[in-house]
């Protein structure tokens, strides 16, 4: 009977698609919202006789059909041909790569919709990519089942009628995680990529050291993984509880596990940047490494609660070798521009009492220890921009002076930011809040466990990454905003899943489209469609706004 199956589906697919049951479908609840959408008369009937159709660079766009087969396929078995061809034919949907077209920028697009056919047109892959998101988007929800078993019989796999020109506001549209205060699969790591991809994100921050366990295979310093991914045990309850749970707790990912996610990543055109803390949040390095203090007599340890803690590493050679060497084997998994360095809670009192610290001041002129940490950081971004890499830091890396082609990631609000786009650096917004998606999102009484605060879906959807105050020449060094996922209440990835979205899905509007366009009862509306689209991926999103039109 199984082996049936498909010729089943494929056979109610025709006759509810080309019978009087076909139903046009009047929803474009697209998210993030298009620039320009107009919709037509009519439908595309998706069938299995359908076809996709690649035009100019066909190389290139092959990989960009099979993923769109594969999220077909994956819904209703309809495997589609995909051709070559130079003229598009009824029930085709042709990707096409046109440079030399009239498009806003390189992630824009143009997806026509008629009842014949549809087109997808853009300058790049990146373009076709994003279209093809917005495509899938027009169709029902149910096209997010990844088991076609479980899809209605009766879903009619319509495609209104529209013609869509849409672009990205900014070019840096960011999520990160935090994996070091607790651990994540390979096989979630790769869902939340696919959401950053569904919601046209182009950024995955990856936080893969801290003081509570190290992540990330180094190979020529295996006890970073030996000793430092594995903490004793874990706090319960908020900070202060002086509560534990007993249960070692670790984990990390091999360099091939590493190269197989950025590969994942890079067909979704999400651009993974790794981060390597320094100089402070070292105590799982230090614990591995004990050298790399400023007092290698004391005993170190991965640390078992949250908060900030006084290890730091020693501005000494070997620390500047280890992190060099550490460096350049991140270099060759990661591909991005950006490598983060971290920066910020680095307490400098290891450094007040160290005598080799304070020969390094006196040696190098500096005036405090704020400025050996200037220091610290330009010495490392040498390094990388030696490498042809760029290094982007939280905002405490203004402290004594900002490394000269540093770009800020600005959390503790706004002021780092707008002081950093004042300067001529590069800027990413990601401000506690109201883009912290660690904090509350409703009533604590009635929420689980989170750090504290409270940030709404409608303050994340209300906020704006450009500031009044800058200029428009100082405007343009803001690339854009970023939300942040610190998992020290986040125990598993159904609980990421609930703190993320679809804060993150309000976010990815306010970073994709245009200012003017952005309405918080339009959105609230189409969400109610893309809680449906979540809730078939198997996305355990938090649902205080279904089924509601208006919140407050």
């Amino acid at each position: 009977m199984q082996s049936l199956l498909p010729f089943l589906f494929c056979f109610i697919f025709l006759v509810v698609s080309q019978t009087g049951f076909a139903q046009r479908v009047d929803s474009t609840s697209i998210i993030p919202q298009p620039a320009q959408l107009e919709l037509k008369e009519g439908a595309f009937n998706l069938t299995p006789s359908s076809k996709i159709l690649l035009r100019n660079s066909a190389d290139s766009l092959r990989p960009l059909a099979d993923y769109l087969n594969n999220q077909i396929a994956s819904a209703t078995w309809a495997d589609l041909a995909i051709v070559k061809e130079t003229t598009a034919r009824d029930s085709a949907i042709v990707l096409t790569l046109n440079p030399e077209g009239h498009f806003k920028n390189d992630e824009a697009y143009h997806l026509s919709v008629t009842p014949q056919k549809i087109e997808i047109a853009a300058p790049t892959t990146a373009g076709v990519f994003y279209g093809i998101q917005s495509l899938l988007q027009l169709l029902p929800p149910e096209i997010f089942y990844d088991d076609p078993t479980r899809v209605p019989q009766n879903t009619v796999w319509n495609i209104p009628a529209v013609e869509i020109t849409d672009y990205p506001r900014y070019e840096y549209r960011g999520l990160h995680l935090d994996v070091a205060r607790h651990f994540f699969s390979v096989s979630f790591i790769k869902q939340y990529i696919d959401l950053l991809a569904m919601h046209k994100m182009n950024r995955f921050h990856w936080h893969l050291t801290e003081d509570q366990g190290w992540r990330i295979q180094i190979k020529q310093y295996p006890k970073l993984t030996e000793i430092g991914a594995w903490r004793d045990s874990t706090l319960v309850g908020h900070y202060g509880t002086d509560r534990y749970d007993g249960e070692r707790y670790g984990g990390y990912y091999t360099q091939e596990e590493i190269r197989e996610v950025v590969q994942y990543a890079k067909k979704r055109h999400v651009t993974i940047i790794p981060e390597i803390e320094i100089p402070g949040h070292s105590s799982a390095a230090l614990a591995a490494y004990p050298e790399l203090s400023c007092n290698p007599d004391k005993q170190y340890h991965v640390q078992t609660t949250w908060g900030i803690f006084e290890d730091i590493y020693c501005p000494s050679e070997t620390t500047f070798t280890f992190l060099e060497n550490v460096l350049t084997e991140v270099m060759k998994l990661f591909p991005s521009q950006y490598i983060h360095i971290g920066g910020d809670e680095a307490p400098k009192d290891a450094w007040k009492n160290s005598q080799l610290a304070q020969r390094v001041i006196e040696r190098e002129g500096l005036e405090n220890e704020e400025e050996l940490q200037s220091y610290f950081i330009t010495r490392i971004e040498k390094f990388l921009n030696k490498h042809g890499r760029q290094i982007i830091g939280w905002d405490e890396i203004l402290e004594g002076g900002l490394a000269p082609n540093a770009t800020v990631m600005s959390w503790r609000g706004e002021k780092g930011g707008i002081k950093a786009a004042k300067q001529g650096h590069n800027v990413v917004m990601t401000p506690g809040s109201p883009l912290y998606f660690d904090y509350y999102q409703a009533d604590a009484e009635t929420e689980p466990l989170a750090i504290g605060w409270l940030n709404t879906l409608k303050e994340t959807y209300s906020y704006e990454p450009t500031p009044d105050e800058l200029t428009k020449e100082e405007s343009r060094y803001i690339l854009g905003a970023q939300g942040n996922v610190w998992t020290e209440y986040m125990k598993s990835g159904n609980k990421v899943e609930y703190m993320a979205y679809p804060r993150a899905s309000a976010l990815s509007e306010v970073v994709w489209s245009p200012k003017e366009k952005r309405n918080w009862d339009g959105f609230l509306q189409r969400l109610q469609t893309h809680f449906q689209r979540l809730e078939f991926m198997g996305v355990n999103a938090a649902e205080h706004y279904r089924n509601e039109i208006t919140n407050e």
